[in-house]
């Protein structure tokens, strides 16, 4: 079902006059392409602001009625304010049924939880891009591309150029340009936790091995023994015998001398 934007024609224009058009509820815009002319548009906020907030409204050909005449659009640009949830302008440009437009169309990922990376390998997906650049003609726009990851695992990416498409709808890309869409990995918070285990359990299992071990008795080497000069050994006492018969010779020189 197409999504209807209803639209007046601005009279007045500039900065001033756009100023004063938002303080009372309105948004100014513009509408251009095709044949016609460029045509300066006023839009109520309110409802604007809430078809902004529809996914469809971005990525689908809309059906503008401006002054009670309808032309079929597609949402170009739209200005925020800085931290106002406010509307300050937009463009809309026509369409043609004969000619291919080029559009951004969000990505919807699925079967995340199927997928080898998550189911059996403990990694993380990561969504590389969100929305894609497609060219096709205005009845075969699509509302999302559709990114099936149950095959993923770790190490690998899906790229632009594997998506399956809808038929009349080809990535604008150029040359060999494949943009990564997803990928496949494990969490480097995972990574250091392995590798810190891996550490500590090395670290115990050394600690064990030198416990249990009895350690070999060091030989020094003949360099590293201190040459320090020792102190010549004293001489054995005389034997008993020895005493004796020199005493009794020495008695015995004292007698022959009397």
């Amino acid at each position: 079902m197409a999504i209807e934007v209803v639209a007046q024609t601005r009279k007045l224009q500039g900065t001033g006059a756009s100023r004063r058009l938002r303080r009372t509820g309105k948004v100014p815009g513009i509408l251009y392409g095709g044949k016609k002319p460029a045509v300066t548009i006023e839009l109520d906020h309110n409802p604007l602001y809430h078809q902004l907030r529809n996914e469809r409204f971005h990525a689908s050909i809309l059906t503008l009625t401006l002054d009670g005449a309808k032309e079929q659009v597609l949402l170009r640009a739209v200005n925020m304010h800085p931290f106002k949830t406010e509307v300050q302008h937009i463009d809309f440009q026509r369409v043609s049924a004969d000619e291919k437009v080029h559009m951004k169309v969000p990505l919807h990922f699925v079967n995340a939880e199927k997928s080898p990376a998550i189911k059996e390998q403990g990694g993380l997906i990561t969504h590389v891009l969100n929305e894609m650049d497609i060219r096709c003609l205005p009845a075969e726009l699509p509302e999302f591309i559709q990114v099936d990851l149950s095959q993923l695992a770790v190490g690998h990416s899906i790229h632009v150029r594997d998506l399956p498409l809808p038929q009349g709808v080809e990535p604008a890309l150029r040359g060999n340009e494949n943009p990564t869409v997803a990928s496949a990995q494990i969490p480097k918070a995972a990574i250091a936790e392995e590798e810190e285990a891996a550490a500590a359990a090395a670290a115990a299992g050394v600690g064990v091995e030198g416990a249990l071990a009895p350690a070999a008795e060091a030989v020094p080497a003949a360099a590293d023994v201190p040459t320090v000069k020792q102190k010549a050994p004293e001489p054995a006492a005389p034997a008993a015998e020895e005493k004796g018969g020199k005493g009794k010779g020495e008695k015995g020189d004292r007698g022959d001398k009397k």
